[in-house]
């Protein structure tokens, strides 16, 4: 889903305009270049005028090779600045890309967090590409040869006032069909990138459940549902290629016609004695080219209008990290973590998931987060690793709340291990250590052994530095699990946060489970396991009951974790006592 555009503030401005400001005095150069080049695109004109009107009725064969001698040397000038602009403007759509698409592709990283889909958020590298393409393209010549159109007008003018009004006739009515063009695929330019989006979350999601697909049998109704949203797809982009084609097709007859209807003319001005024959030729070949822009940017109109939507929106991408002030930097946090008052909603939906949460943990302590499944376990997780921003309170560690630091140094206090584990197409080294360009191996093994999964890498065929492939299928859920919390505990950071942490692990897994808790606890850490087996709760110290999102109970676990009777005399709600009760048993 779109989100609402907010005004620009005069930070978030200026960030936008130092995305071209680099550029801008390229662009000018660009223009002085176009200029050359159209002066010089006169050559034809001059040299046909020439011809006719002194070279032949002289005869005189030294004034033709003169003529065709300076012509040849403008027409290679011409050249040399053609090939210039075009080669600059591939290094101008090279040094934006290498410019935007990192910031796109953070923005990209982000957007997931705050409701946006997979394929929304990968069309960010898309428009970068297509930014990049449409300027290595044709399309950015017609508009810089657009403005220099006044130049042949006035040259066929000079030939002839009735040649220059037909002239500037045709170049009007060209003009006011690149402006129908515009005005007509708009609309359905936006709707046909819209659609395509929505079919590449069809075929993101199909492609992401392709073993349930497979295995349960319905890939042919996941096919067809893909097919129907390709089909409305192809129906828009069929619609928008219908109406660029159509104008770029009449666009080149009308452009035809008044070539012919200036050759006409000028034979009937030379019959009745007001033009010479060459000035005829000239007048076609100068009137062609002062057309000539129109007609590319009407046929290159497609590709522009895409590259202009993409450019805009790597705009609103500038605006997303723009006003982010370098942050203070902060001691590392060792003394507790709380939070207060929390409360999250979905991104996207906006459907508040957690409500007024509050509790505090101290250093080398470990809290287990039990409740039935939706009462908001996940959610709680998320918003403590900073994922999900909060709709209100705050998480802090040390009081400090979580964005008073940078992202890259709170990550280095911070391990997480999410229920649904990824691993990164890359080594298990890269994978542990979080794609440092350092690396501590020693750290690395730690974690490793910390996990008791040291001996399972170092079987691998290349130890640590075998590549797992996308999202590590060749390994089995347990040993992802593993390699994931070695991750999470690289270089012991303060606070980790474990979602079902052993919902693939086998005993011996569970075990190195319970070490690294009591590890992490032993350093002074805080750990944080939410758990449906038992057996994870073991090394906690608290416990959080979390149900239809609201915290309904919180404190050690030997009070938390009693008998369903003892529970209801503590006054604590059947639900609380029976969930508590079977986590106990």
């Amino acid at each position: 889903m779109m989100r609402p555009k907010t005004p620009l503030t005069g930070t978030k401005r200026r960030n936008v305009e130092k995305l071209t400001q680099r550029f801008r005095g390229i662009f000018f150069f660009l223009f002085l270049a176009s200029g050359i080049i159209n002066i010089l695109a006169l050559t034809g004109s001059f040299y046909m005028l020439q011809i006719y009107d002194r070279a032949l009725t002289s005869g005189s064969v030294p004034t033709l090779l003169g003529l065709s001698a300076l012509a040849i040397g403008l027409y290679l000038f011409q050249g040399f600045f053609d090939v210039i602009r075009s080669q600059v403007l591939v290094r101008v759509g090279a040094r934006l890309d290498a410019k935007i698409a990192p910031m796109a592709h953070q923005v990209a990283i982000d957007m997931p967090r705050f409701g946006f889909s997979t394929a929304e958020a990968l069309e960010r590298g898309r428009d970068v590409d297509t930014v990049r393409g449409f300027l290595g393209s044709q399309g950015p010549l017609a508009f810089f040869d657009l403005p220099w159109m006044p130049l042949y007008v006035v040259f066929v003018y000079m030939l002839h006032p009735y040649l220059g009004a037909l002239t500037f006739g045709g170049a009007f009515v060209l003009s006011i069909l690149t402006i129908v063009t515009e005005l007509m695929t708009r609309r359905w330019a936006a709707a046909t990138h819209k659609s395509g989006i929505d079919r590449n979350a069809i075929a993101e999601s199909n492609t992401r459940n392709a073993e349930v697909l497979k295995a349960m049998g319905f890939a042919d109704r996941a096919v067809k549902r893909f097919n129907r949203a390709n089909q409305e797809h192809l129906a828009l982009q069929t619609r928008t290629n219908d109406i660029s084609g159509t104008f770029g097709a009449v666009s080149r007859v009308l452009r035809m016609i008044l070539q012919s209807a200036v050759l006409g003319l000028g034979a009937w001005l030379t019959i009745i004695g007001e033009l010479s024959a060459g000035a005829i030729i000239a007048a076609s070949v100068a009137s062609a080219r002062a057309l000539a822009p129109v007609d590319l940017a009407v046929g290159n109109w497609k590709s522009f209008v895409a590259a202009r939507t993409a450019f805009a929106r790597l705009k609103e991408t500038v605006v997303a990290l723009a006003g982010a002030e370098p942050l203070m930097g902060l001691p590392a946090p060792k003394k507790s973590l709380k939070v207060e008052k929390l409360t999250v909603a979905a991104p996207g939906s906006g459907r508040i998931l957690l409500s007024d949460v509050s509790f505090e943990i101290a250093a080398g302590q470990a809290l287990g987060i039990i409740g039935s499944s939706g009462g908001g376990k996940t959610t709680l997780a998320r918003a403590l690793t900073g994922i999900w921003p909060p709709l209100r309170g705050s998480v802090r560690l040390d009081d400090a709340e979580l964005t008073q630091w940078a992202d890259s140094i709170i990550g280095q206090h911070i391990g997480y291990l999410p229920q649904d584990v990824a691993l990164l197409d890359a080594s298990v080294e890269e994978n542990i250590s979080r794609l440092e360009q350092q690396s501590d191996a020693r750290a690395i093994v730690e974690a490793a052994q910390t996990t008791g999964v040291h001996e399972m890498i170092v079987r691998l065929p290349e130890g640590y530095r075998t590549a797992l492939g996308p999202q590590g299928a060749s390994l089995s859920a347990g040993q992802r699990q593993r390699i994931a919390l070695a991750r999470a505990l690289y270089r012991n950071p303060f606070v980790v946060v474990m979602d079902e942490p052993n919902s693939n692990l086998d005993g011996e897994g569970e075990s190195a489970l319970t070490e690294a808790i009591h590890a992490i606890k032993a350093r002074q850490g805080i750990a944080i396991v939410i758990a449906h087996r038992p057996s994870a709760l073991t090394a906690v110290d608290l416990i959080a009951v979390v149900q239809n999102g609201k915290m309904i109970a919180f404190g050690p676990k030997h009070e938390i974790l009693k008998p369903a009777a003892v529970g209801d005399a503590n006054g604590r709600s059947p639900v609380t006592a029976r969930m508590t009760s079977r986590v106990s048993e």
